[in-house]
């Protein structure tokens, strides 16, 4: 292996240092109706929405189940679970059940009914961990396992008040496989050919393998095996194999997922041991413009309003952007709208030449990553609305949402004059007069404001680099935030996280290599539009640090130009960085 090779490997590794060093994420309004939760088995880090907690005790797998901290859940979750001194006993209380756990006798105790204690819970390190899928039942929660990712995922619904969730003559097929060379050389892929075959053409069902792995580390003879089960549940005798490996590196450990993991998939880091060893990822050096010519609307405060009124109010003449994201912290069902004011004495045409929208929902991150990938499609639009002197029109409605729920939306315009743009919410009528009517809401911290800049460009060299680097996107130092005004408070203010921009990366005719993302800020769900195709990050869910890299793209060397879009979605944590990871030609 050369030196520049191994050099590439040792930079990767500073990857580690990176999720090591995560910074708070800050702080955003959630729906007080459900939680999103993440725990990590056998770490003690989890997130509650957007907030990082540190467990005493994490989960874990026992005999193949999934077991999670109890205390902490119900904390969270908003359920009663106590130590009782005098009967030595632990009680839980979800919304119309009374739990009784006895460790002493080896009962659980639901309602009066009995089941062991062990076949739904355990004592780990002194503290009391529940099978999830026996917990569920009584929470009325959602949840999953990513196996890749070690992480179980939960999603609870506040139950409305009074509401409480109910618990509701054969052959043998025969195994065989062989592999497609002989030989395989250190972390070569191995390609393994399914040879199995039911006699009674009835089709195999489900295949149990052992030992099988994409590729091998270290030389020497390793033993699969396989058997399969046809649709009558007969299984195969056991088939065993061995795949040889011989002494000659091909990929090692590190280099293995960065060149074999399709995009979207994971790249785990050993960040607990290894990252005090290396310095940060060196930043790849880039050329910035940005750009002008389209005044930026940001209305995010207050985010979550608790009374009718206006959010934001300025003035917009020739392109514009509107960027919402607003959450309903009121107890009633709301409408948020857009309104155009023509205060002069001729009528004015307001254009809509891109949008993004997204249907009101309690989920923060699923919002925001909708309405991006909504307005980086940039489909074409020719709405145009024109708005008489002196009157106030309607410029959008979005659906009516409900406690809880929240919405967020772009729209580029352009207009052939001066109109005032006021972004309202109410759970009145929408009138004429309407905006005439409404109070100006106080700001309470999040970003709003009136911005020169909408779009930023980056140039970078991606031809010529031969180590490792990345681009950081969100820190407000390699990448200031924007500055402009906030009218309403009169006072010069900045856009952090710089929402509603849209970044657009290029670099000419890009060497072989892998791009990768790190949420180094906290949790982040958001599309890249990489060559003109939407990447979702992650395909499901949400990533943070804890997950390691998920690989975006990979060019061929041979590509024209590398183009990159993305704008900061709403709901989501920074700083993030985009890692380019060289690649060489394998043989």
């Amino acid at each position: 292996m050369n030196v520049v090779k191994k050099e590439m490997i040792a930079l990767l590794a500073v990857l580690v240092f990176l999720v090591s060093t995560i910074t708070a994420p800050a702080a955003h309004a959630v729906s007080t109706s459900s939680s999103f939760i993440l725990l990590y088995i056998d770490k003690a880090e989890a997130f509650v929405n957007q907030e990082q907690i540190h467990l005493e005790s994490p989960s874990t797998i026992i005999d193949g189940s999934t077991y999670v901290p109890a205390k902490f859940l119900g904390d969270t979750l908003g359920f009663q679970v106590e130590w009782n001194d005098l009967s030595r006993t632990i009680q839980m209380a979800p919304p119309g059940y009374n739990i009784v756990l006895d460790s002493d006798h080896k009962t659980v105790t639901t309602n009066g009914v009995d089941v062991p204690f062990n076949s739904v819970a355990a004592i780990v390190n002194g503290k009391l961990l529940v099978k999830l899928t026996w917990l569920a039942d009584y929470m009325g929660a959602k949840y999953t396992y990513n196996s890749e990712l070690r992480r179980v995922e939960i999603v609870h619904f506040k139950a409305p008040e009074g509401i409480y969730i109910d618990q509701d003559s054969n052959s043998r097929p025969v195994a065989k496989f062989a592999t497609a060379k002989p030989t395989y050389r250190l972390g070569e892929p191995v390609k393994y050919l399914d040879l199995s075959y039911d006699p009674d053409a009835e089709g195999i069902v489900s295949f149990d393998w052992t030992g099988k792995q994409e590729a091998f580390f270290k030389a020497g003879q390793y033993p699969v095996t396989l058997t399969v089960k046809d649709g009558h549940g007969h299984v195969s005798k056991l088939f065993k194999s061995f795949v040889t490996v011989v002494n000659e590196p091909y990929l090692s450990e590190v280099e293995y997922p960065i060149y074999m993991k399709p995009v979207g998939g994971f790249i785990k880091t050993n960040w607990t041991t290894i990252w005090s060893h290396f310095n940060e990822l060196p930043l790849l050096p880039k050329d910035v413009n940005e750009v002008q010519g389209r005044t930026l609307l940001v209305s995010d405060s207050p985010e979550e309003f608790t009374s009718s009124g206006i959010l934001y109010q300025d003035n917009i003449n020739g392109k514009g952007r509107l960027y919402a994201d607003h959450i309903n912290g009121t107890q009633s069902k709301m409408t948020f709208a857009i309104f155009a004011t023509n205060n002069t004495d001729k009528p004015i045409t307001i254009k809509t030449t891109n949008k993004g929208e997204v249907y009101p929902s309690v989920y923060a991150n699923l919002i925001g990553s909708e309405a991006s990938v909504d307005f980086l499609l940039n489909n074409v639009y020719t709405d145009t609305m024109t708005v008489p002197p002196k009157a106030s029109y309607v410029y959008a409605k979005l659906p009516d949402f409900y406690p809880g729920q929240g919405v967020n939306l772009f729209y580029d315009v352009e207009t052939d004059g001066e109109l005032q743009m006021s972004f309202i919410a109410t759970d009145k009528m929408l009138t004429p007069t309407t905006v005439k009517e409404l109070p100006l809401l106080a700001f309470n911290g999040h970003v709003r404001g009136t911005f020169p800049v909408s779009e930023i460009g980056w140039k970078i060299d991606a031809t010529s680099f031969t180590k490792a680097s990345r681009l950081t996107i969100g820190d407000n130092k390699t990448d200031p935030f924007v500055k402009g005004y906030d009218v309403m408070r009169k006072q010069v203010v900045e856009n952090g996280g710089n929402y509603g921009v849209v970044y657009k990366i290029h670099a000419d005719k890009p060497r072989k290599m892998a791009v990768m993302i790190m949420a180094r800020g906290g949790v982040f769900k958001g599309p890249f539009k990489i060559n003109g195709e939407i990447i979702p990050v992650p395909y499901s869910g949400v990533i943070t640090a804890f997950d390691g890299l998920e690989v975006l793209a990979r060019t061929t060397g041979t590509e024209d130009a590398l183009d990159i879009e993305f704008t900061p979605p709403a709901g989501s944590a920074f700083p993030i960085d985009l890692i380019f990871y060289p690649l060489e030609d394998l043989k």
